[in-house]
């Protein structure tokens, strides 16, 4: 089998379920479900940072991503989660450049939460329909005049590139890049593995009002 390879981008105080939701549903993907302990996945993710070490994600975790940017192998998918960490990476002119010449070599580009914040500083959002965290949906708008900002979408497909809500919004966009690669049903399937609810539409699931806002802890 021909595996993809998926490379997650990770950083200091990225958000942990960011990475890690996209990262278990390329994991647990099969394309028979009969023979999951007996075939891999058919995609292959990878953890990539800008340096060589360890990360610290937002939540105090350590993890030791499998490559950095000076020997990351070539990838068919790259994946950019977000984090309080993407508010100092949307400013690292080294992530910047990395991300923009990657995702010209790449099939399919995914921004998860603010990591969509990322893939717009880097000009990949332009002229393009995206999302974002509820909460920075006014920050994607002021920064990017030429992006299309969906506020009442979970997630949005333009083209190759897919962007998401926040945090828990990387499983369902991660299971609908499955579903664009190998059908509704191997993705359905992941996500009964999972046991976690296969995203059937892409209405916003948390509300984006003031109300919302002022309740939010």
């Amino acid at each position: 089998m021909d595996r993809m390879r998926v490379g997650i981008i990770v950083y200091d105080d990225v958000e942990l379920l960011d990475f890690c939701g996209p990262f278990e549903v390329f994991s647990a993907t099969r394309l028979d479900e009969a023979k999951r302990r007996e075939e891999p996945s058919p995609f292959e993710a990878l953890l990539v940072s800008e340096r060589s070490g360890s990360i610290v994600t937002a939540g105090g975790m350590t993890v030791a991503p499998q490559h950095h940017f000076d020997n990351c192998p070539p990838l068919d998918l790259l994946v950019t989660p977000g984090g309080w960490g993407a508010r100092r990476e949307c400013k690292n002119a080294v992530m910047l450049e990395w991300l923009r010449a990657r995702a010209a070599k790449v099939e399919t580009v995914v921004g998860v939460c603010t990591g969509s914040m990322l893939l717009g500083f880097a000009g990949i959002l332009d002229g393009l329909h995206a999302t974002t965290h509820w909460n920075s949906l006014d920050w994607m708008s002021d920064a990017f005049p030429t992006v299309l900002v969906e506020r009442e979408k979970h997630f949005v497909r333009d083209g190759r590139v897919f962007t998401s809500a926040g945090i828990s919004a990387g499983l369902d966009v991660s299971l609908k890049v499955v579903e664009h690669y190998f059908g509704e049903r191997v993705a359905r399937r992941t996500a009964h593995y999972m046991e976690y609810p296969y995203p059937d539409n892409d209405a916003r699931r948390m509300s984006n009002s003031g109300e919302a806002q002022r309740s939010a802890v």
